[in-house]
């Protein structure tokens, strides 16, 4: 992870700068999908407009859980692909009450969650839209129907390899994640109306998923 010195000789972590630029995605945004979504749902108030709010992406550890502990290992492959795709330091979320079916007690470690907001947001969604996507084994498009009544959406990987950066032959096993997307001002057909302009590879109309 890239260091630089600041006043004093301290070390400050870099991860956290936003990407270089303004995303290119979000241009598509304001300059094809606002007047689309006038024109088709007739909102002209930009204000009244679907909005991405935020990209939260989620790793379950718990299932690998050791004890008490979850393996360095495995905690360190997590953080260090979540800090990688998103530019951001994830945080670890501990388990509120224990659940006896899944061996979790209260205050364990169970999850590694980061999420993107503004430029962070946009770099990654797009990323995932024309890369990662893409890169999936016998890739069909990803479901049109996993979106909430508000129209916020949900989608899974199933290994990190995906994404371009990851190097999986640094890694030391495979995960998967659950990406959200979270939408203002919309529902269902709004949403997929503003995430298919953008070009998130849904599946053809006709096809089941």
């Amino acid at each position: 992870m890239a260091k630089d010195k600041g006043k004093g000789g301290k070390k400050h972590d870099a991860v956290d700068a936003p990407p270089a630029g303004r995303s290119r995605l979000r241009g598509k945004y304001d300059e094809e999908v606002r007047p689309a979504v006038a024109e088709k749902f007739g909102i002209t108030n930009r204000m009244a407009q679907p909005t991405i709010e935020k990209v939260t992406i989620n790793v379950n550890m718990g299932r690998h859980l050791d004890g008490t502990k979850i393996p360095p290992n495995i905690k360190e492959t997590v953080l260090s692909t979540l800090t990688t795709i998103s530019g951001q330091k994830p945080i670890v979320l501990k388990a509120k009450k224990s659940v006896s079916n899944f061996k979790v007690r209260e205050g364990y470690e169970t999850a590694a969650l980061v999420t993107l907001r503004r430029d962070h947001m946009w770099h990654f969604l797009d990323r995932l839209m024309h890369l990662a996507t893409p890169r999936i084994k016998d890739f069909r498009g990803v479901s049109r129907k996993a979106f909430d009544r508000q129209g916020n959406y949900s989608m899974g990987l199933n290994e990190q390899g995906v994404f371009p950066e990851i190097n999986m032959a640094e890694a030391t096993f495979t995960h998967g994640m659950n990406i959200n997307i979270s939408f203002a001002n919309s529902n269902p057909e709004l949403s997929q109306f503003v995430l298919e302009t953008l070009g998130m590879p849904f599946t053809k109309p006709d096809q089941k998923n």
